[in-house]
């Protein structure tokens, strides 16, 4: 340990090199938040015999105009040519975003698809203690800001063919496969009315989903019960400021940080064909705010979900 009198000649060098640290995991961070992802993952709902399907699962875009680069690789995902497409929110961050996002999803709205909102899909957007991606979720919604265009993204998904899953059950038919959808509105505001879609899954459809934004445990295990196959959520940016190797520290809700994103079951410690039990599959999300567009050991990322035969 160096001795008192050196204290003072070393404190500026110790100050310089932490700040120098700081600049770098600051860069990096930047850097990371913007180094697009594709996650390819298998999901077994089909029934056997079934062709296998790819499905593109969207979430947390937090689009502005000025984002050219995240427009462009947003619409290069359609020559992944997915056969659905399923949207769960948070697509906007500026009042102006509405036909930017409707530019970047191009020719995937001419795909099938399905869509609910996000809480940032309703509101502004507004500058927070970005430690607050370090801390548990508090309770606190910031609904005292500016609305942005929600009526007008919702017409604008919907005028394309896209079905609207806010607290709703629909069906959509893929080549020979059926899918009977429930979706809430976003759970993290507590708009979702789960009383609204509750009872069991379609029996006769071939495969049965629920959406939400947010992956509250209240939506996962009425979703779970009901006899959904699988739920796709995202919400949680998969932690977004993660330790080395991905390990989310929050969810900003009530999911744990170990199903922060990808596939898991729900119940966690339930397997497939346990009676009251799901797939879940949380996608991290392609965006953050734009007050903080910053990611650690999170790379932003859409998934291509390809379903394959229950085993």
């Amino acid at each position: 340990m160096p001795s008192l009198p050196l204290l003072p000649r070393l404190l500026p060098r110790l100050l310089g090199a932490g700040a120098l640290a700081g600049a770098g995991l600051t860069t990096y961070a930047a850097w990371e938040a913007r180094a697009y992802t594709l996650r390819r993952v298998e999901l077994p709902v089909l029934p056997a015999g079934q062709r296998p399907l790819r499905v593109l699962h969207l979430s947390d875009i937090h689009m502005t105009p000025g984002q050219t680069r995240k427009q462009e690789w947003l619409r290069g995902l359609a020559e992944l040519e997915p056969d659905l497409v399923v949207d769960t929110g948070d697509n906007l961050a500026h009042r102006d975003s509405v036909p930017v996002v409707r530019d970047a999803l191009g020719r995937l709205l001419d795909v099938p698809g399905v869509f609910v909102h996000g809480s940032n899909d309703y509101y502004e957007p507004s500058l927070r203690n970005p430690l607050r991606y370090l801390m548990s979720d508090d309770g606190k919604r910031h609904t005292d800001v500016a609305q942005l265009p929600w009526p007008l993204l919702t017409r604008t998904l919907s005028d394309a063919g896209w079905r609207d899953l806010t607290n709703r059950k629909d069906t959509v038919t893929v080549g020979e496969t059926t899918f009977a959808f429930a979706g809430v509105d976003d759970p993290h505001l507590g708009y979702d009315r789960l009383d609204l879609v509750a009872g069991p899954a379609d029996p006769t459809a071939d495969v049965r989903l629920g959406v939400a934004h947010a992956p509250y445990l209240r939506v996962l295990d009425q979703y779970a019960a009901d006899g959904y196959d699988a739920i796709l959520a995202g919400h949680t940016h998969g932690g977004q400021v993660c330790l080395p190797g991905g390990r989310a520290l929050t969810t900003n809700c009530d999911l744990e940080p170990a199903r922060a994103r990808g596939l898991h079951r729900h119940p966690a410690d339930s397997r497939p064909g346990d009676p009251g039990s799901a797939w879940l599959h949380v996608c991290a999300g392609l965006g953050t705010s734009p007050y903080a567009r910053i990611r650690v050991a999170c790379r932003p990322e859409a998934t291509l979900l390809t379903l394959v035969a229950r085993p």
